[in-house]
């Protein structure tokens, strides 16, 4: 697969004199001189190289500090990530057969048990239209057993950074203060699957799978969150917004569009093919999902989505979303201040030379490289 020379790659490769740190892990990355940790103890990945885990916090709090995490390990890693995903599920349909692992069926699984707590934790009667208090107990329940659903799913030889990964499930669903869901807790659980392959807990052939059946669960999971505890939009930005809660699902969704024969920009907004094709793509699931929590012209309630059915070819939507998501999303303050950094995902530059140009088959050479 050919790889892109990106201006990332660029500025990159001027650091390649930079030493990689004898005794670090090359695929979670710590420095070595790191401290405050909690967590002590052997990698829970196949390396079996010391990793010192611990509880993710925020390091985010100004807008002077957003430089600090553009150069960091954690946004490399995860723009890398979130780029590797959407190369993966290039031309892949969500009903296609691909390879699905045990841990991806756990994982599933796992997001199938939190949904049905909803169930259990109905709203309550209240005055206010918005932010039904009952969802301060449904987060709390999560919050109290995430460490198990975790170790549940991926498996006791993973028990030394469950305490640092589950924190990013926890993160996914939502605020319990403000009672509201945005891009930022979708960010969360994207940080939560790209840990899970930084300790090999997911291998890349989960990659399409991670992407179609376990975020595509998540999405469904969130959705329910959002209708039954009518939580707030965090940071929405109304009809100028691409969406009040998701950014993700539009990306990879175009992504899965690229090459597609009969589908195209200009179709999404046609009822006819949105209904039929929902379940095959992400994109045309999130659009027939608008049309079903809002009324009214679709260009006046989705103007950006509308803007975007003008664009020719899935190619430049995909590539537009991924400029918009590095601007509106990784750079926003607002946003960022809420990230919660650890050992996997840590605001430290990083200690070995970044060469991934942010394309899959770069991502995953690259951390096989290294091991």
């Amino acid at each position: 697969m050919e790889t892109s020379k990106s201006s990332e790659e660029q500025n990159v490769s001027s650091e390649q004199t930079q030493p990689v740190a004898e005794n670090s892990n090359p695929v979670t990355s710590e420095p070595s001189e790191q401290k405050n940790t909690e967590v002590t103890s052997q990698s829970a990945s196949s390396t079996e190289t010391s990793t010192q885990y611990r509880v993710p916090t925020k390091e985010i709090f100004e807008p002077n500090d957003l430089k600090k995490w553009e150069e960091s390990e954690a946004y490399r890693d995860l723009m890398g990530f979130i780029t590797g995903i959407n190369e993966a599920v290039k031309g892949k349909k969500v009903t296609d057969s691909y390879p699905v692992s045990r841990t991806i069926e756990n994982l599933v699984a796992m997001i199938d048990k939190m949904s049905k707590w909803i169930d259990e934790i109905p709203p309550i009667d209240q005055p206010q239209r918005f932010g039904n208090k009952a969802f301060r107990d449904y987060f709390k329940r999560v919050k109290e057993n995430a460490e198990a659903l975790v170790s549940e799913a991926i498996g006791d030889k993973f028990q030394a950074c469950i305490p640092e990964i589950s924190t990013y499930l926890v993160e996914s669903i939502g605020n319990d203060t403000r009672i509201d869901y945005g891009s930022g807790h979708e960010l969360a659980f994207a940080a939560f699957l790209c840990c899970l392959f930084k300790v090999e807990a997911l291998s890349e052939e989960d990659a399409v799978a991670a992407a179609l059946r376990v975020f595509e669960r998540y999405l469904e999971f969130v959705r329910k969150l959002q209708t039954v505890y009518r939580m707030e939009p965090a940071g929405s930005h109304g009809v100028w917004s691409l969406d009040d809660f998701q950014f993700l699902p539009f990306m990879w969704g175009s992504s899965q569009l690229i090459g597609h024969k009969r589908i195209f920009p200009k179709s999404f907004v046609n009822p006819d093919i949105y209904e039929h094709f929902a379940k095959d793509y992400m994109f045309l699931g999130c659009i027939k999902y608008i049309n079903q929590v809002k009324t009214g012209p679709f260009a006046e309630h989705s103007n950006q989505l509308w803007n975007i059915s003008g664009v020719p070819h899935w190619e430049k939507v995909n590539s537009g979303f991924i400029k918009m998501y590095k601007a509106e999303v990784l750079g926003k303050c607002p946003v960022i201040q809420h990230f919660l950094f650890g050992s996997l995902l840590p605001i430290t530059p990083p200690l070995y030379l970044w060469r991934c140009s942010h394309v899959y088959n770069d991502y995953w050479s690259l951390n096989a490289n290294l091991r």
